[in-house]
């Protein structure tokens, strides 16, 4: 099962199970994969604002 992540600025969850199709991320990829230069793709927060959503 996935670890799902918040955005903490605006909310948005990164669900690996769906991965981010607008920034070619194939689901299945872990956040923890993600590129550095990953960013929200609604507010544009950088990767270090997500945080496990419990």
């Amino acid at each position: 099962m996935y670890k799902r992540y918040k955005c903490l600025v605006c909310g948005k969850i990164y669900d690996p199970a769906k991965g981010d199709p607008d920034e070619n991320i194939s689901p299945g990829t872990e956040f923890s994969d993600l590129p550095a230069t990953w960013q929200c793709p609604v507010c544009r927060a950088l990767k270090e604002k997500f945080f496990p959503d419990e």
